[in-house]
């Protein structure tokens, strides 16, 4: 099996409930998306939030894991 590494940054400035933000920025240059606390709990207003990037990367994961044991058992 390949080993590869993945990373993303984060710049945080502010405190946390008092309207702190930050930017997370993939390694790869893939993506560079606002996070914020106070739209982590309320409306998102076109930001995300870790649990929405943890949400993706599992949703993705498990498609390819399902696809793989399909096409070993003969689907397509």
């Amino acid at each position: 099996m390949p080993a590869f590494s993945r990373k993303v940054t984060v710049d945080w400035q502010g405190p946390l409930r008092e309207g702190g933000k930050g930017m997370a920025k993939a390694g790869t240059g893939a993506f560079n998306v606002p996070v914020s606390f106070l739209r982590r709990v309320g409306e998102p207003e076109g930001t995300t939030s870790p649990e929405e990037l943890i949400a993706a990367a599992h949703a993705s994961c498990y498609a390819m894991a399902l696809n793989a044991t399909v096409g070993r058992k003969g689907g397509a």
